[in-house]
């Protein structure tokens, strides 16, 4: 991968067909033991990118992205159902280069979800 070593996510609102600005996501670190570490709570920006970690925060090791989904379509007039079908979509993946760009995009409907690994 290029660029500067750093941990970013995307969220795209496929139903709405444009970006998931605002969209609350809480950042973990999984510990040895299964648990997980809070690190930091942010948003994502007009565009639905953010920064989530920095070169000088990148380690090795497996983090959760949990987004806030239901939050962020309830805040949009998009309720499909109460309660919504999709509430927190946590994403699981392992940073094994900390010295790489890591990119964890989020394609979300109120019904639907797919990830991957960007650049």
């Amino acid at each position: 991968m290029t660029g500067a070593a750093r941990l970013s996510t995307h969220v795209l609102d496929t139903g709405q067909g444009r970006p998931g600005a605002g969209v609350r996501v809480d950042v973990g670190h999984v510990q040895g033991d299964g648990s997980v570490r809070h690190l930091k709570t942010l948003s994502t920006d007009g565009n639905g990118r953010a920064v989530v970690l920095e070169s000088r925060e990148m380690t090795a090791g497996t983090f959760v992205l949990t987004f806030h989904v239901a939050e962020y379509f309830r805040a949009a007039g998009l309720v499909a159902s109460a309660p919504p079908y999709l509430d927190l979509v946590p994403v699981r993946f392992t940073i094994s280069d900390p010295t790489a760009h890591y990119h964890v995009p989020l394609l979300v409907s109120p019904w639907s979800y797919t990830t991957y690994r960007g650049s």
